[in-house]
C-alpha cells in the first residue's frame, strides 16, 4: 500500500505530472522541429539519468547522422550528446566513480598534451589548433565516460552489450544506405563508376571517409560470428538467430566496405582480416592455425586468378589493379597529367606538401589543424612548386595519417600518435589473453581487427575526422576494461 498512498511518492508523482504538462504547453507554442528536437532531448537526457551508460551510447549512435539535422543554437546532434556525457561523466566523479588509470587513457592524455603545446607554439592559427586539440579532447572523453560505466563488475556484461549493439547499428544503418546509393546511382558525377553506378558514401559524404567508419565496425560483427562458429554456438534456435543477426550485419557492412571503392579501405579490411584469422587459430589451436593460413593464400590465389580473368565488373577490376599504382612512390614533377591518373597524382601531390611541411618544421610542425593553411600558404607564397600547381584547394589532410600528423604536430606529435597506437595493441592483446567466455572474446578479436584495420587503412586516409574518435574511444574503453579482467574490476570497485 505504501507505493499507491506514501507522501514521498504522491509528491513524486505531482512533480512529474507537473513537469509533464509544462513540457507538453511549452511543445504547443513552438515550431513542429524546434519541439521533436526537445521531445528527442529530453529523451536522451531522461536516458542518461537512468544510466551512465547511454550518453556514450547515444554518442555512438550519433556519428554517422551528425550533418543531417542541426539543433537549437548550432549544435549538431554529437555536440549534444558530448555535453550529456560530459554531464554524466561528472555526476560520475562527484558520486567517487573514478575511472581505472589504463595504458591507452594515460596515452591518449599524453597526446592530448602534446597537441596542446604544438598548438601553442605554431606561427600561424592557434584557434584551428585548438580546435583539433578539443577533436581529440572529446576521444578522451568518450573514453574516460566509458571506462567508468563499464567498471561495475555486476553490470559491465549488459552495458558492454548496449555498446557493442550501438557500435554496430549505426554504421549498418549508414552502410545500407551506401549499398542503396550505389545500386540507384544517387551521388556526386565525380564519385561514378561506371555503368550506372556511384562510390557509395553514405551519410558520411565521401567515400574514403564512409569506408573508414565502416572498417571501425565489420570487424566487430564478424568476430563475433567468428568466435560463435568456433565455440560451436549453432544449436539452439537462439543461437542461431544471433548468428543470423550477426552475419547479416557483418555482411551489410562488407557490402558497404565494397561498394565504397576505396583502395585505402580494402587495404586496411584485409590487414585486419588477416590478424583476426591469425588470433582465432592462436585462441582455439594450432590445428586451426594450420588450416586457416590455406585458406588465406586460397583466397588471395583465387582473387588474382579472378582479376586476371576479366569475370570481373570493369570498375572493380581496374580499381584492384590500380592499388598496385598507389603503392609506388614517384616524383609527381616528372608526371604528365592525365585523366587517369589524376586522382593519383593528386594524392602524391599532398604527400609531398607534407613532407615538405615536416621538412621546414621538424621537431613541432605546422601546428594541429594548420595543414590546408600551411598548404595555402605554400601555394600562395610566391613561389609555388611545380608538383603542386594543379591542386590550389588542400584536400584538408596529407592522405596518410601517420605523416600528416607529422606535419602538423612534427615528430613530438608522431612520437605520441605512436605511443598511443602502440599502447592500444598493447591492451587488445591482453584483452585477447583475458577473454575467457564467448561475448568477450568476440569483443576482443573483433575490437583487435578494428585496430589492425584502423592502423592500416590510415597509411592511405585520415580515419579521425568527422567524430569518428567516437567509435575509437569506446572501443579501446571495452578492450580496456576486459584486460583488466572482472577480478580486477570487482577489486578497483571496492577500492573506489
Amino acid at each position: 500500500m505504501y507505493w499507491f498512498t506514501g507522501q514521498r511518492l504522491e509528491r513524486s508523482v505531482w512533480l512529474w505530472l507537473a513537469a509533464a504538462v509544462l513540457v507538453g504547453v511549452g511543445i504547443t507554442l513552438i515550431p513542429p522541429l524546434f519541439a521533436v528536437s526537445w521531445l528527442l532531448g529530453l529523451a536522451a537526457l531522461g536516458l542518461a539519468v537512468c544510466d551512465p551508460i547511454w550518453p556514450v551510447a547515444l554518442a555512438v549512435l550519433s556519428v554517422p547522422f551528425q550533418q543531417l539535422v542541426t539543433l537549437p543554437g548550432g549544435l549538431s546532434v554529437t555536440q549534444f550528446c558530448f555535453i550529456l556525457v560530459a554531464l554524466s561523466f561528472l555526476w560520475q566523479l562527484s558520486q567517487r566513480r573514478w575511472p581505472w588509470p589504463d595504458m591507452p587513457g594515460i596515452a591518449l592524455a599524453v597526446f592530448l598534451w602534446t597537441l596542446a603545446v604544438t598548438a601553442a607554439l605554431t606561427p600561424l592559427s592557434r584557434s584551428e589548433g585548438l580546435k583539433e586539440t578539443l577533436r581529440w579532447g572529446t576521444v578522451l572523453l568518450i573514453y574516460l565516460a566509458a571506462m567508468s560505466a563499464l567498471q561495475d563488475p555486476d553490470r559491465v556484461q549488459w552495458r558492454r552489450a548496449v555498446l557493442v549493439a550501438c557500435l554496430l547499428a549505426a554504421p549498418v544503418i549508414t552502410a545500407l544506405i551506401g549499398i542503396g546509393q550505389h545500386l540507384t546511382g544517387i551521388g556526386p558525377a565525380s564519385f561514378a563508376v561506371g555503368g550506372g553506378r556511384v562510390r557509395a558514401y553514405g551519410t558520411i559524404g565521401q567515400p574514403n571517409s564512409f569506408a573508414g567508419y565502416l572498417n571501425q565496425a565489420w570487424p566487430l560483427a564478424t568476430g563475433f560470428g567468428l568466435v560463435m562458429i568456433a565455440a560451436h554456438r549453432w544449436h539452439t534456435w537462439r543461437d542461431r538467430l544471433h548468428l543470423g543477426v550477426v552475419f547479416i550485419t557483418a555482411g551489410s557492412l562488407i557490402g558497404g566496405l565494397l561498394v565504397s571503392f576505396s583502395r585505402g579501405g580494402w587495404l586496411g579490411a584485409a590487414l585486419g582480416a588477416t590478424v583476426m584469422t591469425v588470433v582465432l587459430g592462436v585462441w582455439y589451436g594450432r590445428q586451426m592455425l594450420r588450416q586457416s593460413i590455406p585458406v588465406i593464400l586460397m583466397a588471395v590465389f583465387g582473387g588474382v586468378i579472378l582479376l586476371n580473368s576479366g569475370l570481373l565488373p570493369t570498375a572493380l577490376s581496374s580499381r584492384l589493379t590500380s592499388i598496385i599504382v598507389n603503392l609506388q612512390p614517384f616524383d609527381v614533377r616528372n608526371i604528365e597529367i592525365t585523366p587517369d591518373n589524376f586522382a593519383v597524382v593528386e594524392r602524391m601531390a599532398h604527400l609531398q606538401a607534407a613532407w615538405h611541411m615536416v621538412r621546414e618544421r621538424p621537431l613541432l610542425g605546422v601546428g594541429p589543424g594548420n595543414f590546408t593553411i600551411a598548404y595555402e600558404r605554400l601555394v600562395y607564397s610566391g613561389q609555388t612548386p611545380t608538383w603542386i600547381k594543379p591542386w590550389y584547394d588542400s584536400r584538408g589532410h596529407a592522405h596518410n595519417y601517420y605523416l600528416h600528423i607529422a606535419a602538423e604536430s612534427g615528430l613530438i606529435g608522431l612520437s605520441a600518435y605512436l605511443l598511443l597506437l602502440g599502447s592500444v595493441w598493447h591492451t587488445a592483446v591482453r584483452a585477447v589473453q583475458q577473454a575467457s567466455d564467448w561475448f568477450t572474446r568476440g569483443i576482443a578479436l573483433g575490437s583487435i581487427g578494428v585496430v589492425s584495420t584502423l592502423s592500416g587503412h590510415n597509411l592511405f586516409e585520415n580515419l579521425h575526422v568527422l567524430n569518428m574518435g567516437v567509435q575509437f574511444g569506446t572501443i579501446i574503453a571495452l578492450i580496456a576494461t576486459i584486460s583488466i579482467g572482472r577480478t580486477e574490476l570487482r577489486n578497483c570497485k571496492e577500492d573506489l
